[in-house]
């Protein structure tokens, strides 16, 4: 993998840093093109030299052999070396593994998802699991461990600055992040451990609703519920990691409980066919009551039901709460409803803003769907990998 040929002076190395962040965000380039960042033409040529012998920017035929050349001295031509490394993102559900390798530019290569049975989950397994999807999915791509610049996983648990969870009264969080940080520590250069949440907050602020806002909350909502919360251009995470653990739902009336979305509105769904509150011919009696899910509640009301529709607009209001609670705190300017739910999430959010003004002072933020879908944490643990990596690529 590319690595510096010595310790640049920190003059050196901060120019170094300057040119290939320039680098990194442009298309193909001339040494007088990368002028702008504010350094000599000379100075640059000098500075691209070197990062071409170590491997990072590649010089492409200059314009008079791809016959854009018209006169005078033909200009030399650079890129960024996107293939030079790659990055791996790991969206270490409790259900499931989502593992997605990228080049240094995000460019997906490749990604992949197994199944977890979390009855039959411990430490060890998990621990087992992410060496083995991750080793597989180099594999697919024909990638060696000594090609990976940087990982980073996502778990559903709190994650300090060192990539450790506190310690959780049934250990569920010790289960989800089993000292993540150590597997790869051997082999990659660049770990992080962060809580999925925050990473979905990453995406959305990298590639989703939230680019362009410096102040807004992702609200994860799969099994459970969770949120990344973005002030003053930040990602804010606590002491302990426990910024966005919505383990304090269980103190607000009509939203106790940690539960996503689309386990809510089964749960509800459930409970009205078991009172016998559903009307003949309604999709929610088509199914067994056990087989009814989150999927079937929204598809359901989404097709007019008016059972379905009554439970989404229920669901709505315990989403308003949840928003009004966390914009009060925070004030963002925009809530993104995150995950697999978000797809079908349309009349939930609808019922929701119907809601949300009467419970705040502050204005109302908007409140909108993700565009990412089911894929929103493994897509930033990419980015993140990615940010970890241009922070310190020249330190490797």
């Amino acid at each position: 993998m590319f690595s510096l040929l010595s310790t640049p002076p920190p003059l050196k190395r901060a120019n170094l840093q300057l040119l290939l962040e320039y680098a990194w965000s442009s298309e193909a380039f001339t040494a007088t093109d990368a002028m702008s960042i504010g350094l000599t033409r000379s100075t640059i040529i000098d500075l691209l030299d070197e990062l071409a012998s170590c491997g990072l920017v590649t010089e492409l035929p200059n314009s008079r052999q791809d016959g854009s050349y018209q006169k005078g001295r033909p200009a030399r031509r650079f890129e960024f070396a996107a293939d030079a490394g790659v990055v791996v993102g790991v969206d270490a559900g409790r259900e499931h593994l989502t593992t997605t390798v990228s080049n240094l530019r995000g460019s997906t290569i490749s990604t992949s998802q197994v199944e977890v049975d979390p009855e039959a989950d411990s430490p060890e397994t998990r621990r087992d699991l992410l060496r083995r999807v991750v080793t597989d999915q180099l594999g697919v791509t024909g990638h060696a461990f000594e090609e990976v610049a940087a990982i980073c996983i996502g778990v559903p648990a709190p994650v300090d600055g060192r990539g450790t969870s506190p310690t959780h009264v049934d250990r569920f969080w010790q289960r989800t992040n089993p000292d993540f940080v150590t597997v790869f520590e051997e082999q990659i250069p660049i770990i992080r451990v962060e809580n999925d949440a925050l990473l979905a907050a990453v995406a959305e602020g990298s590639v989703g609703g939230g680019v362009g806002s410096t102040d807004f909350v992702t609200f994860l909502s799969g099994e459970r519920f969770g949120a990344g919360i973005v002030v003053d251009g930040r990602l804010l995470r606590g002491a302990h990691g426990g910024v966005g653990e919505m383990l304090g739902l269980d103190l607000v009336a009509g939203a106790e409980g940690v539960d996503g979305l689309g386990l809510r509105a089964a749960r509800l769904a459930k409970a009205a066919v078991a009172d016998g509150n559903v009307l003949p011919g309604s999709p929610l009696l088509r199914v067994e009551p056990e087989q009814i899910d989150g999927k079937l509640v929204l598809e359901a009301a989404r097709d007019g039901d008016p059972d379905a529709r009554r439970v989404v607009t229920e669901v709505g209001g315990v989403l308003a709460r949840i928003a009004g609670l966390v914009a009060s705190l925070f004030d963002p300017e925009r809530v993104i409803i995150a995950g697999g739910v978000a797809p079908g999430a349309d009349g939930i959010i609808a019922a929701a803003r119907e809601e949300l003004p009467a419970l705040l002072h502050l204005p109302v933020p908007q409140l909108v769907r993700s565009e990412l879908g089911a894929g929103v944490v493994s897509i930033g643990a990419v980015q993140h990998a990615l940010s970890s990596l241009r922070a310190s690529i020249l330190d490797l």
